[in-house]
């Protein structure tokens, strides 16, 4: 299983240039079966000072796993998932009209 972890956007203040909140995806692939998880981590004023211009993705990941998002506990949900795809526990449909 491949996991990928992106930062799709940043939100930050105009007058400083400093990040407020940022967007985060982590996605995995194993063969056929992909997963993703998408939510945001946000800071205080103040509490990460790099500038805007300095921001590297590897950075900004730093400071979202520094925040309390868990990178072992969001890859394990993401097996997790993977995993139900590959032997689902549940299923959905009707038993009619079915060739």
């Amino acid at each position: 299983m491949n996991t990928t972890w992106t930062i799709s956007q940043l939100d930050r203040k105009t007058a400083d240039g400093f990040v407020t909140t940022a967007h985060w995806q982590a996605t995995a692939v194993d063969g056929e079966h992909t997963a993703s998880i998408y939510s945001t981590c946000s800071w205080a004023d103040g509490t990460v000072n790099t500038p805007y211009a300095d921001l590297t993705q590897e950075i900004v990941l730093g400071w979202v796993w520094a925040n309390g998002v868990d990178k072992q506990a969001t890859e394990d949900a993401l097996a997790a998932q993977i995993a139900l795809q590959k032997a689902p526990v549940t299923l959905s449909g009707t038993p009619w009209g079915q060739a």
